[in-house]
């Protein structure tokens, strides 16, 4: 009797298991509202299309863990269903590869530190498409000071002594250099989108004169 309730018991645990590697057969992406595909489970619980997620996440901060678009919790891990790993669909394998790679930017610890110094190129290019964008939210002012402070420090261990600081200090001209340059991108985004919409109803205007 014991020997069937301990066996009833490890398989209502594997089957558990089981569910919580594949999204529910009645459920759908809450991104796209569609079926899931390359379908992956983050780190507090909910399903997403592989590749909705992480278009989320390059729409949000992407030198941050993306918010879950559910209950807002910093997801640090996405886990692909299981069955996606025999898969040879090259599509599917991007998608993979890409859950991947984010994986390890926000894994911790020293490997998180060295794929985020490899991924730097990405993080500056996001960071600037970010500080051109009127609509975001995150000015990355912090970031970018922190980056100035950095470079202060680096140019005081060099031997080199060529940019003028008019006795405030290279610390201070880098960090006002910083605000300047966050300043300047964001004027340059506001100028661009009024552009934008000054062309798209001038193309407006255009189509109602010609009907």
């Amino acid at each position: 009797m014991e020997t069937d309730e301990g066996e009833r018991k490890v398989e209502e645990s594997r089957e558990r298991k089981r569910l919580s590697e594949t999204p529910p057969d009645d459920d759908c992406c809450p991104i796209c509202f569609g079926t899931f595909t390359v379908p992956c489970r983050s780190n507090c619980g909910h399903w997403y299309c592989g590749n909705c997620i992480l278009q989320f996440w390059n729409y949000s901060s992407a030198s941050k863990p993306c918010k879950c678009p559910m209950c807002t919790c910093k997801i640090l891990n996405l886990m692909p269903e299981a069955s996606l790993q025999q898969q040879q669909d090259q599509e599917v394998m991007e998608v993979l590869k890409s859950v991947q790679r984010y994986n390890l930017l926000f894994v911790g610890g020293a490997r998180g530190l060295v794929q985020k110094v490899r991924e730097l190129p990405f993080f500056v290019k996001r960071m600037l498409q970010a500080l051109m964008d009127p609509d975001t939210n995150d000015s990355y002012l912090a970031e970018m000071r922190l980056f100035a402070m950095v470079l202060s420090i680096l140019y005081r261990a060099t031997p080199f002594d060529f940019i003028p600081t008019g006795g405030l200090g290279i610390g201070r001209v880098f960090d006002f250099s910083a605000v300047t340059l966050v300043l300047i991108l964001r004027l340059v985004g506001i100028y661009r989108r009024r552009r934008l919409t000054q062309r798209v109803r001038h193309l407006a205007a255009m189509e109602l004169l010609q009907e």
